[in-house]
């Protein structure tokens, strides 16, 4: 298996980092081989915008998506997201590792979805969530908190988790992905020293097994009417 990492975290010595090395090591141990793409250490551009494209086909107006599609068909894309979805095309398996902030990704990671993952290439014309451009590849979010474990509950002040990591995989999915049961480093700012020395150990055993893992099960889009709805079973 051939493994790409996604890490978006501005310091290499955090928590994340040491996420991030763990799991390296034991995917290699393993047998796997790895890819890294360092997001900060490459200073890697987060803003989409019209200087994304070397060959615009409209000067006057910007339509993001129309011009990925023109830039993917007419190999004119930016170098540096070319080189990113080459990583992405040799993946079987693509691990997001970075801190949530504001119920989210860091920008820097958001920016790198919203220009990598572009029209043309990740989807478009007909090719939406099991029918799209990344279908096979499993996707894992790795992530760590501020917060307790039990905070991110139904009884919590940030509500349960499950809605924290909705949109993110809902977008995975979308563009093919497969998204396999994240992983959560909880409290990691106030946890004891001998918690985050059990989460290593914790994304370490992960890692070991992680070929065999099954991802989460959701519909396939024959599943789903024109509409966007799911085919009742009686109809």
């Amino acid at each position: 298996m051939h493994a790409l990492i996604v890490f978006a975290h501005p310091e290499p010595k955090s928590f994340n980092g040491a996420l991030k090395d763990a799991a390296i090591a034991a995917l290699e141990g393993a047998g796997h081989t790895v890819a890294l793409s360092d997001l900060y250490a490459m200073e890697f551009k987060a803003v989409a915008d019209g200087g994304d494209f070397p060959q615009r086909t409209d000067a006057a107006r910007l339509d993001y998506a129309g011009e990925q599609t023109a830039a993917h068909e007419g190999n004119s894309v930016a170098p540096d997201i070319a080189a990113e979805q080459a990583k992405l095309s040799a993946a079987d398996l693509v691990i997001f590792q970075f801190p949530l902030w504001w119920y989210s990704v860091p920008a820097m990671l958001k920016g790198w979805l919203e220009r990598v993952l572009s029209a043309g290439f990740a989807y478009g014309a007909g090719r939406l969530f099991d029918q799209a451009g990344l279908s096979g590849t499993r996707a894992l979010l790795s992530f760590t908190t501020n917060g307790q474990e039990s905070s991110y509950t139904e009884d919590g002040w940030h509500g349960p988790i499950s809605d924290t990591l909705t949109p993110l995989h809902q977008g995975l999915r979308f563009v093919g992905f497969e998204p396999l049961k994240p992983f959560i480093a909880w409290n990691v700012h106030r946890c004891a020293a001998e918690e985050r020395t059990a989460m290593i150990a914790a994304v370490t055993d992960r890692m070991a097994g992680i070929a065999q893992e099954t991802p989460i099960p959701y519909p396939p889009m024959a599943a789903y009417d024109r509409r966007g709805l799911l085919i009742d079973p009686g109809d």
